[in-house]
């Protein structure tokens, strides 16, 4: 399939065939006529699929459709919510991109700034907002949001805004738009407290599915090593020095833990950045733009942070603290090996993790390399005979069973 046979309008058509876009992910392929019939959509991707152009690219053929030439005050149409300020200004850069043959105007608020040149913008009428939900309510508060005139909500990356604490900001936010809005949600992963909060918010919406979660790329060689939990820094210079590694990704459970390698790569003249939500959205930004030019050559990320990490040209990721959810583990390597490039996935397996460990090999099924020539192995037992289960291995993500809102029973009219 191409573009062209999407049936979008051609100024859409005009911005794409200009990014180099011939051919649909599989994601866009089956969402984007879905969101242009008008019904709710879950979608289920992973990082690197294109799902950003897969809600962004119809909702501005709609939007434009209905807003025209209109000189008319511009009203938000379209709100798109999502955890982490990197992912917002992705989100708010590709709506610039896909619109810019249109009149459409967007927004991307955030908090850690001033919220003054926002709010002037605000005054002067947009079409789509991109925003976190923490500036989101907050601006509301102060009276200077209308959703009253909302056609869709856009719920990003709604697994990690459960995993951050959003859930409840994300019912009030809700809550504050029409119920004949139409909903789509896009997540990486799709536990227990995601399905249930679909069934909140959406009325029988389509599924989408590409790239099963349990999936890891063909392309990616993995690897991974036992390791004391001690020797990690030891062993990730070592990697990092007799390999030769660069432009390598490497993930920390914490803020803490992230700060802590960061420094022991220093001391030892290797220039690294970490990146978390305790840095301010300048120190991000500017980290990440480092990286990207590759004048850092390692930048250590948590989970969280990574989410707004766009990079086509990754080759290396390494799991210095393993996740205790399986499914982050396929979507951590699936920083590298992406647009038809290869890349490594090196891990780190604490005693402590090990059954972390056997938990992501019963998901991805794969026989992943096991490194065991190295100094800093484990000094006594084997991993099946010395592990226990690790405190707080709750995989569920602290889910609550939510009863079905009365919004989502009601038969609603459509905006399309």
């Amino acid at each position: 399939m191409l573009f062209e046979d999407l049936s979008l309008s051609k100024s859409i058509q005009k911005a794409v065939f200009e990014e180099g876009y011939l051919n649909p992910t599989p994601i866009q392929e089956q969402s984007i006529p879905i969101v242009l019939a008008g019904r709710d959509l879950i979608g289920c991707a992973q990082t690197g699929t294109g799902k950003t152009a897969a809600f962004a690219i119809p909702i501005i053929h709609q939007l434009h459709r209905i807003v025209g030439s209109s000189k008319k005050a511009k009203q938000i149409r379209a709100l798109i919510v999502t955890p982490t300020r990197e992912l917002a200004v992705q989100i708010g850069q590709s709506f610039d991109t896909y619109a810019k043959y249109t009149n459409l105007t967007q927004l991307t608020i955030f908090g850690g700034v001033s919220q003054n040149p926002q709010v002037d913008t605000l005054k002067k009428g947009v079409d789509i907002l991109v925003a976190t939900p923490g500036r989101l309510l907050d601006l509301q508060k102060q009276g200077f949001l209308d959703l009253n005139h909302l056609h869709v909500l856009v719920l990003d990356e709604a697994d990690q805004m459960l995993d951050m604490g959003f859930i409840n900001d994300v019912k009030k936010i809700v809550k504050l738009t029409p119920k004949n809005r139409q909903t789509l949600l896009f997540s990486a992963t799709m536990p227990i407290a995601i399905r249930e909060l679909a069934e909140m918010f959406l009325q029988d919406p389509a599924k989408v599915e590409v790239s099963p979660v349990s999936s890891t790329a063909e392309n990616v060689e993995q690897r991974v090593y036992f390791v004391e939990k001690t020797e990690k820094r030891n062993l990730l210079y070592h990697l990092i020095k007799t390999e030769g590694l660069s432009n390598v990704l490497v993930f920390a459970r914490t803020k803490h833990g992230a700060d802590n390698v960061v420094k022991a790569l220093r001391k030892k003249d290797i220039p690294a950045e970490a990146i978390h939500g305790d840095k301010s959205q300048n120190a991000r930004q500017r980290v990440l733009d480092a990286f990207k030019n590759k004048e850092v050559g390692v930048l250590v990320a948590t989970d969280i942070a990574a989410r707004g990490i766009d990079i086509d040209q990754l080759p290396f990721v390494i799991n210095f603290d393993l996740p205790n959810i399986p499914e982050t583990y396929v979507h951590r390597i699936g920083r590298t090996g992406r647009a038809g490039n290869g890349g490594i996935a090196i891990s780190f397996c604490g005693k402590d993790e090990h059954p972390y460990w056997k938990d992501i090999q019963k998901l991805i099924k794969v026989d992943v390399k096991t490194i065991s020539d190295h100094q800093y192995q484990w000094h006594a037992g084997s991993p099946e005979a010395t592990s226990e289960k690790p405190k707080n291995s709750n995989r569920s993500g602290g889910a609550h069973k939510s009863r079905k809102s009365n919004a989502s029973k009601q038969n609603k009219k459509r905006w399309y």
